[in-house]
């Protein structure tokens, strides 16, 4: 059931421009990057075509494509799922790369545990009401008071917070990104399908050659 993306990819062939070459029939060929897959808005949208699954350690989309699908070229999907554009910034890092990015942004690790921020931690009130969520970004020093009906006092809260270090900060933005969601196996041929039919080009138009090429204009021959 090999799916390389790129492999459905059709191509474009555009006039070489290449120092030097005089000759106006020469064309390079790449693929299309224009032409993107996507997942249908009524599968997207609904979380019954889908499966919770958390990033273990230093696993890549085709490694989870691996233990998902049985197909490590269906890491695509894995991506195509998430609406993940750049790997880079939205898949965790690696263990070393993630220790890497620490200490270029904090200088060294020493740094990771200073004081990033202070948050608010959870104040109800006696009849079990949220007087102050969770998270919170507060001073250091925030405090809150209310009137409390159940006891008929005025009540005062000034131990509320607490420090979130560097190190905290960053981990809980990479244990986002750790939580993503897989398409069940089930409906596989379901985007097969839809690609089959979104990727080759249609017939019609002057750049038509084939459902997996077109080639742009001459603008040579117009210079």
């Amino acid at each position: 059931m090999t799916k390389p993306y790129f492999r459905q990819v059709p191509n474009f062939q555009y006039i070489d421009r290449s120092p030097g070459d005089q000759t106006i029939s020469n064309y390079t060929e790449v693929k299309n990057l224009f032409k993107k897959a996507k997942l249908r808005e009524d599968i997207f949208s609904d979380l019954s075509f889908f499966t919770k699954y958390q990033i273990i350690g230093d696993e890549r989309p085709d490694n989870v494509a691996y233990k998902i699908y049985n197909d490590s070229t269906l890491d695509w999907l894995i991506l195509l799922s998430n609406n993940i554009v750049n790997i880079q910034t939205e898949w965790p890092l690696s263990q070393q790369s993630y220790y890497n990015f620490l200490i270029d942004k904090y200088g060294d690790e020493a740094s990771l545990a200073s004081i990033h921020h202070y948050e608010t931690i959870e104040v109800k009130n006696t009849a079990r009401a949220t007087i102050v969520p969770a998270g919170l970004h507060v001073p250091s020093d925030y405090s809150v008071s209310y009137f409390d009906y159940e006891t008929d006092t005025q009540v005062t809260n000034t131990n509320i917070t607490v420090a979130v270090t560097n190190q905290e900060y960053e981990d809980r933005i990479q244990d986002a990104k750790r939580n993503i969601f897989i398409l069940k196996p089930t409906y596989l041929n379901v985007i097969f399908n839809d690609l089959e039919d979104i990727m080759p080009y249609k017939k019609g138009g002057t750049q038509y050659v084939s459902p997996t090429l077109k080639r742009a204009d001459n603008i040579r021959l117009f210079e």
